[in-house]
């Protein structure tokens, strides 16, 4: 845009003063394009749109209109086949371009805002939140969010499972932080809530019904993608993921939810109330706390239920892990009931092992109470047993057990001293102890000890001394009385001179 000023300098001097064009740009130090703007708008000089010609899908146009009337949301691709079934010929890019001009415009939809009374509603969703990496595992990290929609109180609980356990054990959790139940829950049509729907016919999950009707209040999912239907906890997730997870650095699951819960119960209750911003969420929160649900005497049974059948060895598998169970359970078939935390085995209605849950993959979760009877009844079990703890503390101590039993020595010897070197150097040096011992093409215990040995006087460090393990409860009882030892110090800084008898005459 040109100032009316500017305008009028630039025709007075081209008009009266016969200026050039070239002269004017120097003189009011602007751009040539600018005075021949100047002088083509003043002239009626104007750009006119350019007339169109006539193109070849003109005859098409009425065809492609009154489709697009019937089928709003019919894709370009499914157009053009149609289009080129009735002899039209035009590339793809160049029909996409027309359609788009073609295609009935939508009508944006208004919405109301909706106010609803304390403890009445809250709405519960499930976010993505990266990977975490535990040991050789990489999992998909989830969180669970839940909303009271009068306060706009957030409970925020991070996890590896988003199956039916994980999601009962959030609600759980939530009621529990919340201190009672909303009367109305709103869900997504995820398949933890909704089975399947047609139209308005809606199939619950069973566990879901279950489960809302042990807290006496109403599941209600949304109309399918209205996502608009429960924007308060779509928000919370948005207001999560900049204002708590960005940037955020923890060790662990259990440390990120550590986190979570102070920020919950901190900045997220310093955030102004958006009905009264007199107010924050936390004093709304304690008005619609009086108005939630009590919660049940008792708590719903939220772990996930398994069956695991038993093979030839104690051990089950779980979620990529090995779990062991008294070995009298072999070629069984028992129940799991896994939450969260731990895994509870039962034979029957028996608990007969219970493990803390591991997100790792390839780990073996033992209780000695059930491997160590086992061990006691087979003679060579314990062998295999020492062998197997070696090569997983040194993977590399396999190669030096073949060696080993390709020469014709004792395996069962060598596999003791192994273990006694670990137990008294530990992992790391006999590690390095073995590669040397490997390298240097001298596989023996005794050869592996001297390099222990060398590297514990490089380090400037004592010889390790095993002190001997007292199990029996008689001998730790005893009580031994200490003497002292002065007169042997006495002994020691005074020299012994024996009495020397000269020989006498008869």
């Amino acid at each position: 845009m040109f100032s009316n000023e500017l305008i009028a300098t630039i025709l007075r001097l081209y008009e009266v003063e016969k200026w050039p064009v070239g002269k004017i740009t120097e003189h009011l130090m602007i751009h040539r394009s600018v005075v021949e703007r100047a002088l083509r708008q003043s002239a009626g000089k104007t750009k006119k749109p350019r007339k169109r010609s006539v193109s070849k899908l003109d005859d098409y146009t009425p065809f492609l209109v009154e489709t697009l009337q019937k089928y709003p949301s019919l894709c370009a691709s499914t157009l053009h086949g149609m289009a080129r079934e009735r002899g039209m010929r035009c590339s793809p890019s160049h029909f996409r371009a027309l359609v788009v001009q073609l295609r009935p415009k939508r009508r944006p939809e208004a919405f109301l805002r909706l106010r609803t009374l304390p403890g009445e509603q809250g709405q519960v969703d499930w976010a993505h939140f990266g990977e975490l990496t535990i040991g050789r595992a990489v999992r998909k990290l989830y969180a669970f969010v839940m909303v009271l929609a009068f306060s706009r109180r957030i409970f925020l609980r991070f996890g590896l499972d988003i199956g039916m356990n994980g999601f009962l054990d959030g609600h759980c959790q939530a009621f529990e932080t919340f201190g009672g139940v909303p009367r109305v829950l709103l869900y997504d049509n995820l398949k933890s809530a909704v089975i399947q729907r047609i139209g308005d016919a809606i199939q619950f999950n069973v566990s879901i019904l279950e489960f809302a009707q042990h807290y006496r209040y109403e599941p209600r999912p949304v109309a399918v993608r209205r996502g608009n239907e429960k924007g308060r906890v779509e928000r919370a997730i948005r207001y999560i993921r900049y204002s708590f997870f960005a940037g955020r650095e923890f060790k662990d699951l259990a440390d990120i939810n550590a986190q979570a819960d102070l920020w919950c119960v901190h900045q997220s209750e310093e955030r102004q109330w958006p009905q009264d911003h007199t107010l924050k969420v936390r004093d709304a929160f304690e008005l619609e706390k009086m108005a939630l649900l009590p919660l049940p005497d008792d708590s719903f049974p939220a772990a996930q239920r398994i069956e695991v059948h038993v093979q030839k060895t104690p051990y089950f598998r779980f979620d990529l892990n090995n779990y062991s169970v008294p070995h009298a359970h072999v070629q069984s078939t028992l129940t799991v009931l896994a939450t969260a935390t731990e895994l509870r085995v039962l034979a029957g209605s028996t608990e007969i092992a219970r493990h803390l849950r591991c997100f790792d993959k390839g780990q073996t979760i033992e209780n000695l109470l059930h491997i160590e009877p086992l061990v006691d009844e087979k003679r060579h079990a314990r062998q295999h047993r020492a062998q197997d703890r070696v090569i997983r503390a040194v993977p590399e101590a396999e190669k030096l057990l073949v060696l080993l039993a390709k020469r014709g020595d004792s395996i069962g010897s060598c596999v003791g001293q192994l273990g006694k070197l670990l137990d008294s150097y530990g992992q790391e040096d006999l590690t390095a102890a073995v590669s040397e011992a490997m390298r240097l093409k001298s596989p023996h215990p005794n050869n592996i000890r001297l390099l222990l040995e060398k590297i514990r006087y490089a380090r400037g460090l004592p010889p390790p001394s095993a002190a001997p393990t007292v199990t029996d409860p008689k001998l730790l009882d005893i009580h031994v009385q200490t003497h002292d030892l002065a007169g042997y110090d006495r002994i020691s800084t005074t020299p012994q001179t024996a009495d020397k008898k000269e020989p006498q005459d008869d």
